[in-house]
């Protein structure tokens, strides 16, 4: 991508499904599918565009045969693939014991940071399927942040009001988050 944003969704058999992963402008989507031959895919998970923006397109087996063949675009593919991996990691244990104020705050951060701007786009089903809440859950949690001024949500549409108390109200998973794609930027 080089503007917008897209969402990574696995999902269970039963069709519910949750996010395990979030690309802006600084990656490759469904990049995770570059470590195997194209003979093996086995696709679990399905990007999302959440924010419309701009992207290239590339067939996989081209994509594959570059990845192989150029280490100009390998070491930067291997960087974001394991910056995302650690990501997983880290957002499947905060799905698991953080509650859903303190995710909502942490995924309106991450967005903004990949999308800037103080309006975003979306939607309570949306976050709902992101968080991997139930939309009453995120409902309530919305209502309480935007309570407390820390944003302001209407008609489909989120504005963050006060980012440094909104950094406050996020569980510690947004400035885990936040320091492995500064990582990833300085190598």
């Amino acid at each position: 991508m080089t503007s917008g944003l897209t969402s990574i969704v696995a999902y269970m058999s039963n069709g519910s499904g949750t996010e395990v992963g979030i690309v802006g402008s600084e990656g490759v989507v469904e990049s995770f599918h570059l470590l195997s031959s194209p003979s093996v895919q086995n696709v679990q998970t399905r990007g999302w565009v959440q924010i419309a923006g701009t992207a290239m397109r590339m067939r996989f087996s081209d994509a594959y045969k570059e990845f192989l063949s150029s280490e100009v675009l390998r070491t930067p593919v291997l960087g974001f693939v394991q910056c995302q991996g650690s990501i997983l990691g880290q957002l499947a244990a905060c799905n698991r014991l953080h509650d859903v104020e303190e995710r909502l705050a942490r995924w309106l951060l991450m967005v903004q940071d990949r999308v800037g701007g103080e309006v975003l786009p979306l939607t309570q089903e949306l976050l709902a399927i992101m968080l991997g809440a139930r939309r009453s859950s995120v409902t309530l949690a919305a209502s309480d942040l935007q309570r407390r001024g820390l944003i302001e949500y209407h008609r489909g549409q989120v504005k963050i009001m006060q980012r440094d108390l909104l950094e406050n109200a996020a569980c510690e998973c947004y400035s885990v988050t936040r320091r492995l794609f500064a990582n990833l930027y300085l190598q």
